[in-house]
């Protein structure tokens, strides 16, 4: 795998490249994938913005997630991401999201969701592939479990979220 900047460049030619940009719906990073894209001098040209939904009334309020979706699946579940990523399209200009939530710790793990549990979710202008609604988005999610501390599986989980978009950008 790329590292963090090298990532960043990547994917920043491919949405240039497109003329796209894209947009972050970030729970457990915090704003970390946002600033990992910001930190490349240019970005501007391709980020348009990030959301930092960390409390489940910021999903619903800024992303429009349904409360009732976050409280029969969970904060951190797949449906959760999927709604995320679609709800920061849907509140942005960006053609491309992608969307984290999940449990970096040191607490607030449980059996079925450890610590270093996180889901992804990745939204992009529909080619082809499976399709949401009227709206040609092509909409995937993964599910990923890290080791390490808190600041452990936050660097992975920012790493992971850029290389979901290089992967289905294809340019890695």
């Amino acid at each position: 795998m790329k590292n963090e900047e090298d990532l960043v460049i990547s994917v920043s030619k491919a949405l240039m490249q497109r003329g796209w940009s894209m947009c972050t719906a970030e729970s457990c990073t915090g704003g970390l994938i946002a600033a990992s894209c910001t930190n490349l001098a240019g970005s501007s040209d391709w980020f348009e913005r990030g959301f930092v939904t960390y409390s489940n009334a910021s999903k619903t309020e800024l992303l429009g997630v349904d409360a009732l979706l976050v409280q029969q699946h969970g904060a951190v579940s797949e449906e959760v991401a999927r709604a995320m990523a679609l709800g920061a399209l849907r509140h942005s200009r960006a053609q491309v999201s992608v969307a984290v939530t999940g449990v970096a710790g040191p607490t607030g793990g449980s059996a079925g969701k450890p610590v270093g549990t996180v889901w992804f979710a990745w939204a992009l202008p529909s080619d082809g592939g499976p399709t949401v609604g009227a709206d040609a988005i092509w909409l995937s999610s993964e599910r990923a479990q890290f080791d390490g501390d808190r600041a452990q599986v936050r660097k992975q989980t920012v790493a992971y979220a850029l290389s979901g978009i290089a992967k289905f950008m294809a340019i890695e």
